[in-house]
């Protein structure tokens, strides 16, 4: 059975991205990556988990493992590039304008924001997951 890690990412000041264990896993402690792009930060956050599991090869606990990402705003845009930010804004309920800021770092999102923006994404995957093409 795999063990299911929660792996935050965010952006940080400088532009960068950290991705980060919300636990530690194994014998170590958090285990972080990080990186230019998203791309680059959950690369090396997986090179860090393998490298601890060659270090502990006897410990079961690097075995079978399934990650899932929690993003902050500017990071899941900038990894899922090919969404639209003022078209998922609007559908969220949020002002495109404002949004963009949101996603440049210019502002910061509350909570009220966060909790639209997965109300959206909840809707969109349901609306992808009832949908098929035809022959």
């Amino acid at each position: 059975m795999k063990k299911k890690i929660l792996v935050t990412i965010e952006c940080a000041e400088d532009g960068t991205y950290a991705c980060y264990s919300e636990e530690p896993i194994g014998t170590y402690a958090l285990v972080c990556g990080d990186g230019k792009t998203v791309e680059e930060a959950k690369k090396d956050f997986i090179n860090a988990v393998n490298e601890c599991a060659e270090l502990c090869h006897e410990d079961e606990t690097y075995r079978n493992l399934c990650f899932n990402y929690k993003y902050d705003i500017r990071s899941f845009f900038n990894y899922f590039g090919f969404i639209n930010v003022s078209e998922i804004a609007k559908i969220a309920g949020i002002n495109p304008s404002l949004m963009r800021q949101y996603t440049s770092g210019i502002k910061k999102p509350g909570e009220r924001t966060y909790k639209k923006m997965s109300e959206c994404f909840d809707k969109i995957k349901q609306e992808f997951e009832s949908a098929s093409f035809r022959d």
